[in-house]
């Protein structure tokens, strides 16, 4: 257990950790936005989908329990991807106490610079997001089973429908820069796909942003709408 412990400490095993938690977090992200684009097939599509959900594993799980394996199991990729985080910047000032006098940045990019206050909004939305749109609390007209009319209603309401804009960019941005820097953490920076890995980064950052903001905006305009 000791030798663990001292393993983690060092810089190497916390982007270890950051880039594991980062590849299951990924998958979610992935898989959340595909399921959601039931959307746009209607009301018994996407309702029919969430039910579908928390019938997962049945008869040997429970109704629902599945989806509270999967959401304790992607709270501690959370935990253990801020920890990871946090203690890297800690270690970084540590190493560095004294501030640049003239601060350059060579070969940083926009996301690379933005990634832990793009993490505190994604952080921010999570929690609102579950609050909004899984419990209800902080819904107004929320509806128990009702996916559908859960999410149209609650895009109405436009600075709501703008928070989840402005999150899932700061989501594009954090998914982009983890992506291509996962990839070095864990070692698989091998000639044959380096190249590829900011292309692929940028692609697939590109495509859950822009199906994510795809939601809030077809309720805004009025291509989404309850059933008459």
């Amino acid at each position: 257990m000791a030798w663990l412990i001292e393993s983690y400490k060092s810089a190497l095993a916390k982007k270890v950790v950051m880039a594991v938690t980062g590849i299951i977090l990924f998958g979610f992200v992935l898989g959340h936005m595909v399921g959601n684009l039931k959307l746009y097939l209607g009301p018994e599509a996407l309702n029919h989908y969430a039910e579908a959900l928390r019938e997962l594993g049945a008869p040997l799980l429970a109704h629902g329990q599945a989806l509270w394996i999967a959401r304790i199991v992607l709270l501690a990729a959370v935990v253990l991807h801020i920890w990871s985080a946090w203690t890297l910047t800690l270690q970084n000032r540590r190493a560095r106490p004294h501030a640049y006098a003239k601060k350059e940045v060579i070969q940083a990019t926009y996301a690379s610079r933005t990634m832990r206050w793009g993490g505190v909004i994604i952080l921010l939305f999570v929690v609102y997001h579950l609050l909004h749109l899984t419990f209800g609390t902080v819904h107004p007209d929320f509806i128990e089973g009702d996916v559908y009319h859960n999410v149209v209603t609650g895009f109405r309401v436009w600075w709501v429908a703008g928070f989840y804009i402005l999150a899932n960019l700061a989501l594009g941005f954090h998914l982009y820069h983890g992506l291509w820097s996962m990839f070095q953490s864990l070692g698989w920076d091998h000639d044959a796909y380096k190249k590829a890995r900011r292309p692929f980064a940028a692609l697939f950052a590109v495509l859950i942003t822009a199906c994510n903001i795809s939601f809030p905006l077809a309720v805004l305009t009025g291509l989404v709408t309850l059933p008459a």
